[in-house]
């Protein structure tokens, strides 16, 4: 299981990035991806739309089930990646490349909330036992 240092993450299996220009790239982590399986569709927000941090946000949906995307800050979606509309496979190619949406935060200080590399992989390995 991959799971970066410079990313921050979710119990819920997203991860976030803060991007040079302030917003906030999220997507699913390796995990995810992996207790997902072949993943066939990707439910972005809606752009403009106004997320709280924890809220369920979108969905990906795999050959084995959907799992809701919950929002790992408060703020406005400013940008989706539309690539996975035709291209969901990409987030099991590489779950850290294939961001799924952009958010302008309304509290950066949130991201300091979220689990570092170390303490989310304890979270993804006790629900592996």
């Amino acid at each position: 299981m991959s799971t970066p240092e410079h990313l921050r993450y979710s119990v819920t299996h997203q991860w976030a990035r803060r991007e040079s220009d302030g917003l906030v790239s999220v997507g699913i982590t390796d995990h995810a991806q992996e207790q997902l399986g072949d993943v066939v569709f990707v439910q972005n927000p809606v752009p403009g739309s106004r997320v709280k941090q924890g809220e369920a946000c979108g969905v990906v949906e795999s050959v084995k089930a959907a799992s809701d995307v919950y929002s790992p800050v408060s703020g406005e979606v400013v940008a989706v990646n539309e690539v996975l509309s035709d291209a969901p496979e990409q987030v099991n190619d590489d779950p850290y490349a294939a961001w799924m949406f952009r958010i302008r935060p309304e509290n950066a200080a949130e991201m300091d909330n979220l689990l570092d590399a170390q303490a989310y992989q304890k979270v993804a390995e006790a629900e592996k036992n």
